[in-house]
């Protein structure tokens, strides 16, 4: 492709006149076609083998069903920034991108359309159901691709992954094989987190907990007859009964045991003895065990092995039978006759009627607790007894725990190590498998012969059989088996289920880059160098990437991890599509430019601070483009007659402006550098920002106007040098956060340099110490203090900005004096003086107002300037209106009808008025007090 067509120079072309740019940057006129030409000029690819020193990072693979938010902007956007830098400073660069299949999240997607077409995926049959995700997939999937590009995401797209790849499925397939020939993986009964509406099992991470208004239901469970003691037990209506709290009384009609502890005095008598379970007329033993918590409820809990976890764990100790009362749909089944066919929450209405009617419900109490959703669907989780695959985790994790100690792995920031090792050394065996169709099916097959009665996992109606524990009849193989290795039987079946979506994941670092393969790609770019992600999947992702990386590659798989926090609204809550406060990236970027909405977000992601998101903040960074672009336009109209050639830097005539902004750019080229080091993106771009606002455009260009117009050859030459040079080093520094404007103006500017065809593979500018000009700085302050104090007396008091003022300078020192008289004409043209006197033994003229500018005074007669009795009047009446704002204020912040009942936002706004009304009353009585 060739370069878009703009104002494209060579490197020693001589401008011509004055060269205009168009007056309004458009980021539509310009965002396509530099990313257009990117892609063609194949920039973002890396090399297997280049011989320079690499740098990797891999994508947190999108889900394939996902659209951009703002929370995929953020992410990607700060991995954009590293990689440009990075690629600037001439590594060779590795973004691997990616989707995530998701299968759960798909599944849904897909049968949500064939529930339109009136069918279901039983009726089309799994191979028909998969080959229409996949068509699905390859028409409607990867949506979010074309919106990071959009952003602006450099990824090496040529190298794009999806986790149902042949190559990634191979993996996947691979490390299963091996985790299970060592015993790691392994197939038992357990409970799990079941979702009644995705039809599958969920790991514990992936269970949301929300708080939920319930009840506590006391029931009474009567002691057998015969073993009945006289006497009251203390917290007990009568003997003849044991009171149960429970928050799910439907599960009762699986208890096959009541619990006490053992220290409880009240209940030492009864243990071993059994109570009848009430509305089934079972009876069951009452049982001693430390877990229960004698100050919960009345100290009793019913055990419930086969829907609860803390219960099946009891139950294994005692030895007591687990009895499923529901099926996967949550209704009951066949072993509670009475409610056979009630959905879960039905039942739960019925046993309270029908223990009511008995008289076995002894008081129903309000309670609070936190209940467990499914991450995708949000349905109610049941903890339910399966068959199921795991993973043994603590002998992975504990490799893990020990790389972060060592400092193989670095979280940024590090306040996460304490949650990660917490995690860790707590951490339960892994359910990975699902009861889904999309997916890795796990590889394992089964001879039925072997198997002995040669039934299948699975019963003709769809439920799951239990019967297959041990390793009998099993086959674990990484390709298609044809026949049994121990019979010789060719009458196999596959197990139904699918990986956990995270298994695929946990490979990610290694399988994208051909693992188990020795590939050129493996070897130069793993382990990656950062990870970017956020922090709400350092578990899902980040510490199983740890594990699986130790253990097949023997290396971490990243050395860093940046952790970013959430996105929040402009009031500091979630976004969500229910609050109606969701920033759609896509949305703002058409309206403020996508530059803009990048240097957003990093100029806010301060380490362990969420970022506070509005619109109002990104129409500021579209300012701050557009601030960018007026001085690039304002400095390329005035290259008139610059030429490289002329150019002989020790020759030129630098004055003060000169060095000062030459040393400050060294500084800000330093501090973005240790910046970005650090992962500090936010102080990176305030620093970006500050310089090229305030220094360069507000001040130096400014400096700069005056040898522009009126110097010397020798004075513009310089000047002109001193505006080109310092303005295209800024534009690199700016590059990795503002990608698009900052190559639309690099590509306008006449050179003097060795040219490059793009910004992005220009160097990344580096320290020069030699520039730095510290007492050139400090003078430079002292004039622009100078400049401001007298900038705020003109508008403090209301003096017309055209019009010239009388300036009395008051230097404490002879050096003083003579460095104020050295910049004169700088004083005299920012400040607009008309008469400018700096003298040691000055006087405060009379009908003057006075301000210090460090140590020097500084006076500004006001006679002629203003009306001093109007302006006297205006300020009191001023005055009078601010106090009564600030008393109307504050008596509605004493009202607690008002504190405590109207939105807590509403409420913080007043008080962010009162901070401003007190301010600016501060101001208007200094204003007041220096006129008088």
């Amino acid at each position: 492709m060739e370069t878009p067509e703009l104002i494209l120079k060579d490197k020693n072309d001589i401008s011509e006149g004055k060269k205009e740019i168009s007056k309004v940057y458009d980021p539509k006129l310009v965002e396509e076609k530099w990313y257009s030409f990117w892609m063609e000029k194949n920039y973002f690819h890396a090399e297997a083998e280049s011989g320079r020193k690499s740098y990797s990072i891999v994508i947190p693979p999108p889900n394939v069903t996902g659209s951009l938010h703002v929370g995929h902007a953020l992410n990607n956007t700060l991995q954009d920034i590293l990689v440009r830098w990075k690629r600037m400073q001439g590594f060779n660069v590795l973004w691997m991108p990616g989707v995530d299949h998701a299968g759960i999240a798909t599944q849904n997607v897909v049968e949500r359309q064939l529930k339109e077409e009136k069918t279901s995926r039983h009726e089309l049959g799994r191979e028909k159901f998969i080959s229409r995700v996949w068509k699905w997939k390859e028409r409607s999937g990867g949506i979010i691709i074309s919106q990071l590009k959009r952003l602006g995401a450099s990824c090496d797209w040529e190298r794009e992954r999806f986790t149902m790849d042949e190559g990634l499925s191979k993996a996947v397939r691979e490390v299963f094989v091996r985790l299970y020939n060592e015993s790691l993986i392994y197939r038992g009964n357990y409970i799990i987190n079941w979702c009644p509406r995705c039809h599958t099992a969920l790991s514990d991470i992936e269970v949301e907990y929300q708080p939920a208004k319930g009840k506590l239901y006391y029931i009474k469970y009567p002691i057998t007859e015969g073993q009945r003691s006289g006497g009251k037990a203390q917290g007990q209506e009568k003997t003849n009964f044991l009171i149960v709290a429970t928050t799910r009384p439907e599960t009762m009609l699986g208890d096959t045991a009541v619990a006490v502890n053992p220290d409880d005095e009240r209940y030492k008598h009864l243990i071993g003895k059994t109570v009848i379970l009430p509305l089934v007329n079972k009876e069951i033993p009452i049982v001693a065990d430390g877990y229960v918590d004698s100050s919960f409820g009345t100290g009793v809990v019913k055990i419930t092995p086969a829907h609860d976890l803390n219960d099946f764990e009891v139950a294994k100790r005692h030895n007591l039978p687990m009895l499923k009362i529901m099926d996967e749909k949550g209704r009951i089944n066949e072993n509670a006759p009475d409610y056979k066919g009630l959905d879960r929450f039905e039942c739960r209405k019925k046993i309270i009627d029908d223990l009511t009617a008995g008289g076995l419900m002894a008081e129903i109490k309000d309670y609070e607790n936190a209940v467990g959703h499914c991450y995708r669907c949000h349905t109610v989780i049941e903890p339910y007894l399966s068959l199921q695959w795991f993973v043994k985790m603590k002998p992975l994790a504990g490799p893990a725990v020990k790389a972060v100690e060592e400092g193989k792995v670095r979280f940024v920031p590090e306040t996460w190590n304490a949650t990660y090792f917490s995690w860790m050394n707590n951490i339960r065996d892994w359910c990975i498998s699902r009861q889904i169709w999309w997916g890795h099916r796990i590889p394992v097959w089964y001879c039925k012969k072997c198997a002995g009665r040669g039934e299948s996992m699975y019963s003709p109606n769809g439920s799951r059989n239990t019967e297959h524990e041990s390793r009998k009849g099993i086959i674990v193989s990484i390709d298609t088996p044809k026949r049994c290795p121990v019979c010789g039987s060719n009458d196999l079946y596959q197990d139904e289920d699918v990986l956990d979506t995270w298994f695929s994941s946990a490979l990610w670092p290694f399988s994208t880059l051909g693992w188990p393969e020795k590939t050129p790609e493996l070897k130069t770019f793993y382990p990656t160098s950062c990870l970017v992600t956020s922090f709400d999947i350092l578990f899902f992702w980040v510490a199983r990437m740890i594990m699986m990386g130790l253990k097949f590659n023997k290396k971490v798989p990243f050395r860093d991890v940046y952790l970013h926090a959430l996105v929040r609204d402009a009031q500091g809550q979630k976004m969500s599509k229910s609050r109606g406060n969701v920033i759609d990236p896509l949305i703002v970027m058409d309206k403020f430019g996508t530059d803009a909405l990048r240097f957003t977000l990093a100029a806010f992601a301060a380490q362990g601070r969420d970022i506070v998101m509005s619109e109002e903040r990104i129409a500021g960074y579209r300012n701050f483009a557009n601030k960018i672009w007026n001085a690039s336009r304002f400095v390329i109209m005035n290259l008139s007659s610059f030429s490289s050639l002329k150019i002989v830097p020790w020759e030129l005539d630098f004055d003060l402006a000169d060095f000062w902004v030459r040393s400050r750019l060294q500084q800000a080229v330093k501090n973005v550098t240790a910046a970005l080091d650090d992962y500090r993106f936010n102080e990176a771009a305030h620093t970006i920002y500050n310089f090229i606002w305030h220094e360069y455009c507000d001040w130096y260009l400014e400096f700069a106007k005056d040898r522009l117009l009126n110097g010397d050859e020798k004075q513009k030459l310089t000047v002109q040098y001193v505006l080109i040079s310092t303005l295209e080093t800024s534009l690199r520094l700016l590059h990795p956060f503002m990608p698009f404007i900052s190559e639309e103006i690099w590509q306008n500017l006449p050179y003097f340099m060795e040219r490059k065809e793009s910004i992005m593979i220009s160097g990344w500018p580096e320290f020069d110490k030699e520039v730095i000009f510290i007492e050139k700085e400090k003078e430079m302050n002292m004039l622009m203090d100078i400049v401001t104090a007298v900038r705020n007396i003109r508008s403090e008091m209301n003096i017309e900005p055209g019009k010239e003022i009388d300036i009395v300078i008051k230097p404490k020192t002879k050096k003083e004096l003579e460095f104020f008289d050295s910049v004169r004409n700088y004083i005299q043209r920012l400040a607009k003086g008309k008469d400018l006197s700096i003298d040691l033994k000055a006087e405060k003229p009379e009908n003057s107002v006075s301000v210090l500018a460090g140590k020097t005074e500084i006076f500004v007669p006001l006679a002629g300037l203003i009306d001093i009795r109007k302006e006297t009047t205006r300020l009191k009446k001023e005055i009078e209106s601010v106090e009564n704002d600030i008393k109307r204020i504050l008596s509605a912040l004493e009202n607690k009808n008002f504190t405590e009942r109207a939105p807590k936002d509403i409420v913080q706004k007043e008080r962010d008025k009162i901070i401003l009304l007190k301010e600016k009353l501060e101001k208007l009585k200094r204003h007041l007090e220096a006129i008088q």
